[in-house]
């Protein structure tokens, strides 16, 4: 029942956005609606229907956020040509759905409307799936698409995208060089996303920027003194949500006066909301080889998992990517069932500076998914006893 489930998402999006109009209220914090802009100085040119007002401040925190990059071209309607934002409102499930772009957004998308019965293919036009995540991760991740029928195309450039009455038909050029005409019902653009940083006043300001994104210390400062700025606008950290959060923290931190740390890079979870999920942490494979590493693996697979066969979620595998000379654990790369959940032991393991052999000594529950952790660990050297 599709308008259930839109009914749904929408009660639980404005319980928890009126949870934070309650924590505004609570912690006495005063909230101006308005179009703001920074006006340099410690000055905040606020606008709305009333009135245009100057707020001053001695520290100022920009956290603007981000938007649905597009196409050159190409703007959202919300009938034919849809971001992250407009899909979430289609009242009906559209019975063909092309997806431009295999990010985490895009295979997401691919993920859901597959199970509600869409024909989905999705277009990429780098080598493989999710190309941030490690290399074993993408391919297992595009097997199961195509066991479920998802159409997947790496390599694919699309081209010549236009709106018919009822559909959208583009052009795509596939990896092998042919040329081939398409038409979807809906096309979902997910081609990344771009800061808000073009009209909140920076010119203002000695704020440096990088493509759109601003550039930070490590306690978020830019260098306009007592301007800060946290979340999607900043350079060099990944757009997700905890990451916005976490460097919030640093910097009122920093503002107060407390003892703060930063950010550490390597330390940032990433989850992808796919079936089977992924989750992973710090340095890929080949990013530990490139920063020349002597890299040792551990693989376990959900197969021999016992709690994997009762909930019948035998795909995927826990990946661990470690340091031979010293056990240090470089990274954790997980594609199965709540993978999102568990690589948060993988966190915790790496944020306590823990080594591969105190993984290994650490005694996990039976029957559980997270049993898999501490496989992938002894696999480390070999000792897995499941598989």
């Amino acid at each position: 029942n599709y308008a259930q489930v839109l009914d749904r998402k929408n009660k639980i999006v404005t319980k928890h956005s009126k949870g934070i109009e309650f924590l505004m209220r609570k912690n006495k914090i005063d909230v101006i609606k308005g179009t703001a802009r920074l006006l340099g100085g410690g000055k905040i040119e606020v606008k709305n229907d009333q009135r245009t007002q100057t707020v001053e401040a001695k520290n100022i925190i920009l956290a603007t956020g981000s938007e649905a990059r597009m196409l050159p071209g190409l703007e959202p309607d919300s009938k034919l040509i849809l971001t992250n934002v407009e899909i979430l409102d289609l009242p009906a499930v559209p019975k063909t759905l092309g997806i431009i772009g295999a990010g985490a957004v895009g295979v997401e998308f691919a993920s859901i409307f597959q199970r509600f019965g869409s024909k989905v293919t999705l277009l990429e036009m780098l080598p493989r799936l999710v190309p941030v995540e490690d290399e074993e991760i993408s391919q297992e991740l595009a097997k199961h698409f195509r066991k479920v029928g998802i159409r997947t195309e790496t390599g694919a450039k699309a081209e010549n995208i236009r709106k018919n009455a009822n559909s959208v038909s583009l052009t795509v050029t596939l990896a092998n060089g042919n040329r081939e005409e398409m038409e979807f019902e809906k096309l979902l653009i997910a081609v990344g996303r771009k800061p808000n940083t073009e009209k909140c006043g920076l010119e203002n300001t000695q704020a440096q920027l990088d493509r759109g994104f601003v550039k930070v210390d490590s306690f978020q400062r830019t260098a306009e003194p007592g301007l800060y700025a946290i979340g999607d606008i900043v350079a060099g950290t990944p757009q997700l949500a905890h990451v916005a959060t976490a460097e919030g923290m640093v910097a009122v931190g920093h503002i107060a006066g407390k003892p703060v740390r930063p950010i550490h890079r390597n330390r940032i979870p990433a989850g992808t909301y796919t079936d089977p999920g992924i989750g992973s942490v710090g340095l890929t494979e080949a990013q530990a080889r490139a920063q020349n590493f002597r890299v040792k693996v551990g693989k376990f697979p959900f197969a021999g998992n016992s709690k994997a066969t009762i909930l019948g979620k035998h795909e995927g595998f826990v990946k661990v990517v470690s340091d031979e000379k010293f056990g240090e654990i470089l990274g954790v790369h997980i594609i199965g069932p709540e993978a999102f959940e568990l690589i948060g032991e993988a966190v915790t393991a790496m944020e306590s500076e823990a080594t591969v052999e105190s993984m290994m000594n650490t005694i996990h529950a039976h029957p559980t998914i997270y049993e898999a952790i501490g496989e992938a660990f002894q696999n480390v050297h070999g000792l897995a006893i499941n598989i």
